[in-house]
């Protein structure tokens, strides 16, 4: 699902097509969202957005019409209702596969919930897309009350809540459930929390608490100031930091970051990623159902009897090979070979077959020898008689039944009525 990375880029999106364009008219809702409607309607007003964690905001500013004094401003003669005045802003979560899109009206998109025209010709319309429709929206000028910093925009300020309230119950969870709790984190989801641990080496079932603790800043002496304060160097960064880094990553990455659709800059995503979705990754699901890519020990918090993801994994094109099929087979391949081969599962005596194998332990190859049934099969067709033979053989059979036949019917005892 989009995270921080890609609510900030979509942000940069509006800024970056609609910044100095006129919109026009009525905010256009479409018949199948749940979501509210938005009352907002002008003749003339502009387009601006900012993110913030998970959140997007979207400011419509309506452009004061010159020349004409306030009693006399412009009505929507179409409707009756005077056009807006003041500002309105819009927050958007993006849920599952939500995006913006800035396309000719003539190309508008199927899933196309949310819809803002511009004045011009040929109009065009800045639409909010979603396909699966989990994402939502409401006319509000304020955050999220239940949301922390944004962990790539207010940093300072995200450290410091994390750190402030260790003793928070959501630390006694492990770490990677943790990390997307956006009272904290806000702006690191399924993706993001993978590379951060990957990059670290963390268990991602290790107690929050117990990896966060030791971040904690150290009490300085009374008598320096805050000049003569000294911060250690430090040759890798800790996790908070990874928190605002991994995503900025992402950002100057270009394109879209991390995009359910698939679109043709999705290739550089994955070329970044290390540990999501990337084979040979091992995964398990959360308390919350969600799952977690790692390496290596999972922490002493998994889940006992977890099962893995059971989706089919897409293997990365290769370089080296000429396709995936020999990345598999060669992987098989560095797998020692047992000396004693398993018994096999049928209905006959089981048994064990000793394996020839060389010092380098691959198997010898020997010719297989064919079982009984396949022996009598081939020794029947090397006997096999020629046409005239087997001609002869069906006549005497043909006589040999109606001989037997004969003698059953003159055999059989007559049964009598009784009377």
């Amino acid at each position: 699902m989009p995270e921080g990375p890609e609510l900030f880029l979509n942000s940069r999106y509006i800024n970056e097509e609609c910044g100095g364009l006129v919109f026009s008219g009525k905010v256009e809702k479409s018949e199948v969202s749940k979501n509210p409607e938005v009352p907002f309607e002008s003749d003339r007003y502009l387009i601006s957005a900012v993110s913030r964690g998970k959140e997007l905001k979207l400011t419509l500013t309506p452009l004061k019409q010159e020349g004409l004094a306030p009693s006399k401003r412009r009505v929507s003669a179409a409707r009756g209702k005077q056009a807006a005045e003041e500002p309105m802003d819009i927050i958007f979560r993006f849920g599952m596969s939500g995006n913006f899109k800035f396309v000719p009206v003539s190309e508008m998109p199927k899933h196309a919930h949310l819809r803002f025209y511009t004045r011009g010709s040929p109009p065009r319309a800045l639409c909010f897309v979603d396909f699966r429709r989990f994402g939502r929206w409401e006319v509000s000028s304020s955050w999220q009350v239940d949301r922390g910093p944004c962990v790539m925009l207010e940093y300072e300020k995200f450290r410091e809540n994390v750190l402030r309230n260790l003793s928070d119950k959501a630390f006694d969870k492990p770490i990677c459930e943790a990390l997307l709790n956006q009272r904290f984190f806000n702006g690191v989801g399924n993706y993001l929390r993978a590379e951060i641990l990957y990059r670290l080496k963390i268990p991602p079932f290790e107690k929050a608490r117990t990896v966060l603790e030791d971040l904690k800043p150290r009490e300085q002496a009374p008598g320096l100031t805050s000049r003569k304060k000294v911060k250690p160097k430090q040759e890798t960064p800790d996790l908070l930091e990874l928190c605002h880094l991994v995503p900025m990553e992402v950002v100057n990455l270009g394109g879209k970051g991390y995009d359910p659709v698939r679109t043709s800059d999705y290739t550089m995503f994955l070329e970044w990623t290390q540990c999501y979705f990337v084979p040979g990754m091992q995964t398990l699901r959360d308390a919350n159902g969600r799952t977690v890519w790692f390496q290596g020990n999972p922490g002493p918090m998994a889940p006992k009897g977890g099962k893995p993801r059971k989706r089919q994994l897409k293997v990365k094109p290769d370089p080296d090979t000429s396709s995936s099929k020999v990345t598999k087979l060669e992987t098989v391949a560095s797998i020692p070979q047992k000396d004693v081969v398993g018994t096999r599962k049928s209905g006959r005596k089981k048994g064990k077959r000793i394996v020839p194998q060389t010092e380098d332990h691959t198997m010898v190859k020997e010719a297989k020898v064919p079982n009984t049934r396949t022996r009598r099969k081939v020794s029947a067709l090397q006997q096999s008689p020629s046409p005239d033979s087997v001609a002869e053989s069906q006549k005497r059979r043909g006589s040999t039944r109606k001989t037997r036949g004969t003698a059953a019917v003159s055999t059989r005892p007559r049964q009598v009525k009784a009377q």
